[in-house]
């Protein structure tokens, strides 16, 4: 066979090729300056997702004033992002570029476990921060000694717990894939890093996204009785010339508008990679490998937007980055600094 096509015929079939083996997957061959724009969009989307959820952690982290229970879930939230930037996204963006997984099967296996486990844990974390705003706002006084920082530490360790069971199940559990044998897509090509063709995988991962949805009406109601307190106690304060408490509840206010954007930007992001992911299997997997790529990178993008949102919405956030960036987070005194006044 390779007599009859000749040295430069099969050298320009290994060129198409991720490895020179049968059954190899096929290479999407980019020219030198899409190569190079795609790899710097990729890079600057990491670095994007790495600094600012470091910057993050390490302000929630240092400064006393932050360490409230609902600061502590934004600090876990800023931690799963800041993993996935470290530890997943570089090796996606070689995937991607190159449409080939060049690191062995387990540990692509690996690759989607952390993927899986990331994403996962940021669905828990902004629905346990929807409940805690949805108790601030609507019944504030028993939220002060229900939602404690244990409490908050507990919700943090069964959103990790959870989305480790239920990523390792499907996975790393054989009997699941035995069990599932006939849902289950043909063996992928070498040098494929997508372990995930299973027409039923897609309907089971739905769900973990619908709580999103539900976050949403609730941060609508949030809002609005925000709202009404905000117009009673502007009504009162005319009545008897004070402003005490005004200040307090536009801050709760712009609380619940903040993470109702966070949860919003987190829907845009996600939904269209999870619809296509569950009208995909039914379809017999035709989505392009270009466009999938193009939606989990859209996906991804939310663990970069979830920072921004905060530095433009928290003075306290804002605060505190000067602070740090200016002093430095070795000095002392700025840990106890007074980041409301």
């Amino acid at each position: 066979m390779s007599s009859a096509l000749g040295p430069s015929a099969e050298e320009g079939m290994l060129v198409t090729l991720c490895y020179g083996a049968n059954g190899s997957c096929y290479r999407t061959l980019h020219s030198f300056g899409v190569q190079l724009a795609i790899y710097l969009a990729c890079a600057l989307g990491t670095l994007i997702t790495v600094l600012g959820n470091l910057l993050v952690f390490v302000v929630v982290s240092h400064f006393k004033a932050l360490h409230t229970p609902t600061n502590h879930l934004l600090l876990s939230l800023a931690l799963a992002d800041l993993l996935l930037g470290l530890t997943v996204l570089p090796f996606s963006t070689i995937r991607s570029v190159e449409s080939c997984w060049y690191f062995r099967d387990d540990f692509c296996r690996l690759h989607t476990f952390l993927d899986t486990l990331f994403c996962l844990t940021s669905i828990f974390h902004l629905c346990f921060t929807s409940i805690d705003r949805h108790c601030a706002i609507c019944d504030p006084l028993p939220c002060l000694t229900k939602f404690t920082v244990r409490v908050a530490c507990i919700y943090i360790g069964v959103g990790w717990a959870v989305a480790v069971v239920y990523t390792s199940v499907f996975l790393y559990v054989k009997a699941i894939a035995e069990g599932l044998g006939h849902f289950l897509r043909g063996m992928p090509c070498v040098g494929s890093c997508q372990l995930l063709f299973n027409k039923l995988w897609g309907w089971l991962n739905f769900p973990a996204f619908f709580p999103c949805l539900v976050m949403k009406v609730r941060y609508v109601k949030i809002f609005t009785v925000a709202n009404k307190q905000a117009r009673l106690i502007n009504n009162m304060s005319r009545s008897i010339g004070s402003q005490l408490h005004v200040g307090a509840s536009k801050s709760e206010r712009k609380a619940a508008k903040t993470l109702g954007v966070a949860v919003g930007v987190y829907l845009l992001c996600w939904l269209p990679f999870a619809i296509d992911t569950m009208v995909d299997s039914l379809l017999a997997f035709i989505t392009p490998p270009v466009l999938f790529d193009i939606l989990i990178w859209f996906a991804y993008f939310n663990s970069a937007c979830n920072p921004l949102i905060y530095v433009f919405s928290y003075p306290w956030f804002r605060k505190a980055v000067k602070l740090v960036l200016t002093r430095g987070i070795f000095c002392s005194r700025t840990s106890t600094v007074d980041l409301y006044q």
